[in-house]
Formats: structure tokens, C-alpha cells, sequence
């Protein structure tokens, strides 16, 4: 079994989510008492806020890049940004080491066109709502038509990712807002929603949605146990 390298910490709640996601995706696939060999590097999330918050983002790529480093050197195999908005570093995070980056937006936009889906919404933070890099990315690749919500509605996310769900503040109230935003998404026209923040899957699930749901944590897991597992499967097959 190969090694996940988790860039974690951002926040620590969504990596907790992370690493059980993979835990039980490995122990699902292989059962028994098997568990995932993870090595991670878990970042001080005020740092990395304050940077966001300065708009210092070649600042926050050096910090990640340094990050994914430490992590090859100590015998991880692939790395993972485990959150969709520092994935606005991406580039020079992946630059930065001699082991696959495996991407968020490649994973979430491989599971929307397999499952034949056009115009996701996106739920997530300010950054990456309103930043290209995602949409952009997500519409070269894989052709899809990346709706967000309006001015108010995208405060309103952003508010609850910062001041709720990083805090482990879970509100009834902050849910039935978002299950709102995606009904008006789906009025807007979208054909699915994308939980563009690895947050967002501690207050949405499906029940109560207007879209069918897109949880980029678990997929970004998924995606990282397949690495993981595929040397050991390609044993298996030449047996």
C-alpha cells in the first residue's frame, strides 16, 4: 500500500473528515483490521487565513510547497491539498515535489462528467467562488458550466464555512440557508451541487437537497485510496 500525504489543517475539522473517509474507504475495499498508511503535515490555519485575507497567495504556495516537501522527504507517495481553495496554489505545490499532486478539481470534475452532469453549482468559499481558478479550471478540462450563487448568497457561505464549520459549529439554521441557496440554484438552472468546500459535508447531505450532491471531500478521498491501493491491485491481477 502506498503512502497519502495530507497537507492538513485547513481547517482541522475537514482534515478529521479526510481521514476517516480514507480509513474507511481502505477498510471497506480490503477488510479486517486494515487501515491506510497516511504521513501528514498539519498546517496552522490562522496563518494560512491571514494570508488568504492579505491576498499574499504566492506566500501561501511557498507554505504549502515547503509543506508537501516535508512530506516526500518522509516517505509519503502522493500529496494532497485537503482543501478546495488552497488548490489556488496548486501549481507550485505540485512544482515543488517529484510525487503526484492529486488535484480536487480533477477528481470532482471526473465524477460530474461521469455522471453526465453540465452545470454544477458551486458552494464554497468566497475565494473560490469568486476566483477563476476553479471554474476556469473545471470548465478547460471537462467543459462544465460552473454557476455560483448571488453576492449575498456567496457571503452567506462564506460565513458559515469561517465562522461556523471551521469552528465545528454545526447550526440547524446555517443548513436550512444552504439547502435555500441550492434550491436557488437549481431555479438558476444548475443540474447538480458541488460542495466546493471540504466543510461544507459536516452540515449538507442529499436529504433535503434540491440538486443531487457532489461532496468534493469524499471524492478527493476516494481519489487518494485508489492511488494508493492501485500498486497492490496490479499484484493482484498478474497473480
Amino acid at each position: 500500500m502506498r503512502t497519502i500525504g495530507l497537507i492538513g489543517g485547513m481547517s482541522w475539522e475537514s482534515t478529521a473528515v479526510y481521514y476517516r473517509h480514507i480509513n474507511e474507504e481502505v477498510r471497506n475495499r480490503l477488510g479486517g483490521l486494515v487501515s491506510a498508511r497516511i504521513a501528514m503535515q498539519s498546517l496552522d490555519f490562522s496563518e494560512v487565513v491571514a494570508l488568504q485575507k492579505a491576498d499574499r497567495w504566492h506566500d501561501a504556495g511557498v507554505l504549502l510547497a515547503d509543506a508537501a516537501r516535508r512530506l516526500e522527504l518522509g516517505g509519503a507517495d502522493c500529496v494532497l491539498i485537503c482543501t478546495n481553495t488552497m488548490h489556488l496554489v496548486a501549481e507550485p505545490v505540485s512544482a515543488a515535489v517529484n510525487i503526484p499532486l492529486i488535484d480536487i478539481r480533477a477528481e470532482t470534475g471526473r465524477a460530474l462528467t461521469d455522471a453526465g452532469m453540465k452545470r454544477p453549482l458551486l458552494l464554497a468559499t468566497r475565494y473560490t467562488m469568486e476566483h477563476g481558478f476553479y471554474a476556469d479550471y473545471l470548465k478547460t478540462h471537462f467543459g462544465l458550466d460552473l454557476l455560483v450563487p448571488n453576492e449575498i448568497d456567496r457571503a452567506k457561505v462564506h460565513s458559515v464555512i469561517f465562522d461556523e464549520l471551521c469552528c465545528g459549529v454545526v447550526k440547524p439554521e446555517s443548513r436550512q440557508a444552504l439547502e435555500k441557496i441550492v434550491e436557488r440554484g437549481k431555479e438558476a438552472g444548475a443540474d447538480c451541487v458541488i460542495l466546493g468546500c471540504t466543510e461544507i459535508c459536516l452540515s449538507l447531505t442529499e436529504d433535503n437537497l434540491a440538486l443531487p450532491l457532489f461532496d468534493s471531500t469524499a471524492i478527493h478521498a476516494r481519489a487518494a485510496v485508489d492511488h494508493a491501493l492501485e500498486r497492490s491491485a496490479a499484484a493482484a491481477s498478474h497473480r
